[in-house]
């Protein structure tokens, strides 16, 4: 990847705009100074007998505005980037344009959120207003991971079933939103033992929530559990500080079943909310987080 980045690839491109500008300048003098090769204005080509091909001179309204298009390019390219890495005489980026447009966005919704102040967040949530904004903000910045119903597919949590990881509260949600949260669930296959021993271990799991297991196995891998406790507690009842599961509510994040656990087990998991602090004002995320609240309740 690091060959796509490399500063000759911004001379590359600065050499190819300037040589296209030069060739069409070359291009329009080249036509404009061609000669006809016959006292008639023929070229001497000759198709199907009698077509002969004229060498009329270029209109002159076609020549100036060729001529007006190279200017300005070239007058373009001065001002603006486009000349590889060159920044321009104005200084103009599309990050700035971006940071311009979020401001004045911003400015201009800033007496919308400012009526909703006072308001407790349980209100936000009950607030007509505040939840059709709440909702339109989801479904800019939620609704791809956790679909437009808010209830999550595979590896995105459910968040209208009451079931969280971090905690439920209004200033939990808001952390989430604002910092994003990072779940890592490291492989532990080796502490558990044998593959035979993390068999066992996934029906000991999955007789916790009371789903189909074997019994026999359950009570083999039992003992195993203790490399789990410390993270799941010894009941598998998850620990909302850590962001560990609760093991005995048949929410499966992940996969249910005994293969989705011992592969879970064995290879672990890594999974990502991304922080919101650098996409949403602090106003934007409290009525996003009284929306999402609400929706379990």
């Amino acid at each position: 990847m690091s060959d796509f980045i490399h500063d000759g690839w911004s001379l590359f491109v600065a050499a190819a705009t300037v040589l296209g500008l030069l060739a069409c300048i070359v291009l329009l003098l080249v036509a404009s100074r061609r000669q006809p090769s016959a006292a008639d204005n023929t070229t001497g080509h000759v198709w199907d007998e009698d077509l002969r091909e004229l060498n009329n001179p270029l209109p002159l309204w076609w020549m100036g505005l060729f001529v007006l298009t190279v200017v300005f390019s070239g007058v373009y390219l001065a001002l603006y980037p486009g000349l590889g890495s060159m920044a321009g005489k104005l200084g103009w980026t599309s990050l700035g344009e971006h940071a311009a447009d979020q401001a004045q966005a911003r400015s201009q919704m800033a007496p919308v959120y400012a009526a909703f102040t006072g308001m407790a967040p349980e209100q936000l949530a009950k607030d007509p207003k505040a939840h059709a904004i709440g909702e339109r903000l989801f479904s800019n910045n939620c609704a791809t991971c956790h679909g437009a119903d808010a209830k999550g597919s595979k590896g995105f949590p459910n968040l209208t079933d009451g079931d969280w990881l971090w905690g439920g509260s209004i200033e939990t949600i808001t952390q989430t939103i604002t910092q994003g949260r990072e779940g890592n669930m490291p492989p532990m296959a080796a502490a558990v033992g044998s593959s035979d021993d993390v068999r066992h271990l996934a029906h000991y799991v999955l007789s916790l929530s009371g789903s189909p297991h074997n019994p026999l196995f359950a009570q083999l891998g039992k003992p195993k559990f203790t490399a789990c406790a410390a993270c799941h507690g010894m009941g598998g009842k998850g620990n909302q500080a850590l962001g560990a599961p609760n093991l005995s509510d048949k929410v499966w994040l992940h996969g249910w079943g005994e293969d989705a656990i011992v592969a879970m087990v064995t290879n672990g998991k890594h999974n990502q909310m991304p922080a919101h602090a650098s996409r949403l004002t602090p106003e934007q995320i409290r009525v996003l987080a009284a929306y999402v609240w609400g929706l379990s309740k």
